[in-house]
């Protein structure tokens, strides 16, 4: 129970056999978790604690008692604190206790609520803690930048444990050399000559390693200046592209405007020809209406026969009905010609919506085809015409033999002109009535003619109207690529920019990472000179072995300070290295070129 969970914690905190304790599952609440704070704060025996489903982080200020505790404690090594409910105070709290904890290397924080801020406590922390190995954060809606910095950061506590570890080790094996020195006095100099051979090596190893170390880091400048140079020549690669789709634009829309004056000189030809066609057939009805008048008056003057005049009569009725059936013709193909204009104006209107992708080829098949169409109406109606020659030709004629028969037959039909009188004139009255009908058609057809017109001439401004609206989408376009025009010119500027505060950057580490290397140049000739003054100090070592001693133990203190100084130049090269690659990867990572070509 609760209670008994309390009691326990109070009974270890005075227990020192106590390893590792395992509280998973026990629903622990504020009181649990003041009394597991004042466990921390007095057990000096637990190395591993176990805290896994308690809901410790849905009460504050018992969790920051917690918090205050394991801040106090320098002995505990591992805690488990996976789904605990904790949010981002409680990272906060526990990362402020971290700062102070010298003892803890692995924490796990599993499936709990720390979020962004959290995230950033924790990575806040191990800037000044420099023994947590292990830090599990899944399931914590942390970004993946974050895991990566911390991942950094226990890499680098790592690294900075083996190098005390080694140091240590080397300590070590100095003190059991100073020992076997005062055990063995005959055989401490042989010792002592054994022990600086081992540290001479060690000192060409460290320096081997650090000479590897600036060779990578060198390595990874000229990736980085590579890379630089790859980006400019991408830039460069899309500065021609966007010439080139500039020029590609620029000649859209020359053949564009090409089009749009093609299509109005093809407008205005159809339009003249409608004109023409107009005007001829006024003329072919003029002629016609000239014709009949001429027929009429000969049918006056022909009153006076009889007998043939009816068959002449009839024969000339033939004839009108036949031309009659020339003008119902002619009437006939002039709508169809006008059907035809429409049906050529819806298919140059599809043409003109295909014509963005083909419209060279089939604007020279359109011409073609209308060529050999107008030159096909044109050998037509001259043909018609021919035949209308004719058959006028041919009624003058027989007007004129006609004219002879009368003037040999005006006797016998001036005898009969009473009693035909009347019917002529019941006949003449059909004929006018028939001729009005005519004209009445004839100028229904005239009426329908215009209006075709007026219909392709609308045609034709719709299509202008068209041809504006893609000549304003086309300035917009072009607007367009000024505006992107302009902000790649922004960013290749802030580009630019960016590429010189890190090269300047880069110089900085350079000298930096030069005046590091005078200096172990530097220890190199103190240590040469160390050299020396052992040899010197090894001749008259038999005769004075009392003094060398101190003399011995305060080199051993001088090499312990170089080795102190040589790791923390260890450690400053490792964090400026770590901080220029996370500097460079930020960087390239942030550039939208480098995103740019990831998400290719």
């Amino acid at each position: 129970s609760y209670s008994g969970v309390r009691l326990l914690l109070h009974g270890l905190c005075s227990n020192t056999t106590v390893k590792s304790l395992d509280l998973k599952g026990n629903n622990l609440r504020t009181m649990g978790a003041e009394a597991l704070g004042k466990l921390l704060r007095q057990n000096k025996s637990i190395r591993s604690l176990t805290l896994e489903w308690n809901s410790l982080g849905m009460w504050e200020e018992g969790f920051s008692f917690f918090c205050q505790g394991l801040r106090a404690n320098n002995f505990l090594q591992r805690l488990d604190l996976r789904n605990n409910q904790i949010n981002h105070q409680g990272a906060e709290e526990l990362a402020m206790a971290l700062t102070q904890n010298t003892s803890l290397q692995e924490l796990d924080l599993r499936w709990n609520n720390i979020g962004l801020l959290g995230g950033r406590a924790l990575l806040n922390c191990l800037h000044s803690n420099k023994t947590l190995k292990r830090l599990e954060l899944a399931g914590n809606n942390v970004p993946g930048d974050i895991l990566k910095a911390v991942e950094q950061a226990l890499d680098h506590n790592q690294d900075r444990e083996a190098i005390l570890s080694e140091a240590q080790n080397q300590v070590n094996i100095l003190s059991k050399e100073v020992l076997s020195l005062k055990d063995e006095k005959n055989k401490q100099f042989m010792d002592f000559v054994d022990a600086v051979d081992k540290h001479k090596e060690e000192k060409a190893r460290s320096e081997k390693m650090s000479a590897a170390r600036v060779s990578q880091l060198q390595e990874a400048l000229e990736e980085q200046y590579s890379l630089m140079n790859s980006l400019k020549t991408k830039l460069q690669m899309t500065e021609a592209a966007l010439a080139l789709s500039e020029q590609k634009v620029h000649n859209l829309g020359e053949l564009l405007n090409a089009m749009k004056q093609e299509q109005n000189c093809v407008a205005e030809c159809h339009f003249r020809e409608l004109q023409q066609q107009k005007q001829e057939g006024a003329d072919q009805a003029g002629r016609l209406l000239h014709d009949l008048s001429a027929a009429s008056e000969k049918n006056l003057l022909l009153r006076n026969q009889v007998d043939e005049l009816e068959r002449k009569c009839k024969v000339q009725q033939d004839q009108l009905f036949q031309v009659k059936q020339d003008l119902t013709n002619t009437t006939a193909e002039l709508k169809l010609r006008a059907m035809e204009a429409e049906e050529r104006l819806e298919t140059e209107k599809r043409r003109f919506k295909q014509s963005l992708e083909d419209m060279e080829s089939l604007r020279v098949k359109e011409v073609d085809r209308m060529t050999q169409h107008m030159e096909a109406n044109e050998r037509s109606m001259h043909n018609r015409i021919q035949r209308l020659e004719a058959i006028r030709i041919s009624l003058e004629e027989e007007l004129s033999q006609v004219k002879a028969a009368a003037l040999t037959e005006r006797g016998q039909a001036e005898e009969e002109l009473i009693k035909v009188r009347s019917q002529a004139r019941l006949e003449e009255q059909q004929r006018l009535e028939h001729l009005k009908e005519k004209l009445r058609l004839m100028t229904e057809s005239r009426d329908e003619a215009q209006n075709c017109c007026l219909k392709q001439k609308e045609m034709v401004a719709e299509a202008q109207a068209k041809a504006k609206q893609l000549s304003l989408y086309a300035d917009g376009l072009r607007r367009r690529l000024d505006e992107l025009q302009q902000d790649l010119d922004s960013k290749e500027e802030e580009k630019v920019t960016e590429l010189n505060k890190m090269k300047v950057e880069l110089q900085e580490q350079i000298g930096h990472l030069e005046a590091e290397r005078t200096a172990q140049d530097g220890l190199r000739e103190k240590i040469a000179a160390l050299e020396r003054q052992l040899k010197a100090l090894s001749t008259n070592h038999r005769e004075a072995l009392l003094d060398k001693e101190g003399e011995i133990s305060l080199l051993l203190e001088k090499l312990r300070m170089k080795e102190a100084e040589i790791s923390r130049v260890r450690e400053e090269e490792a964090q400026r290295a770590s901080f220029l690659q996370n500097a460079i990867m930020a960087y390239v990572q942030g550039s939208p070129l480098g995103t740019h070509s990831s998400r290719k």
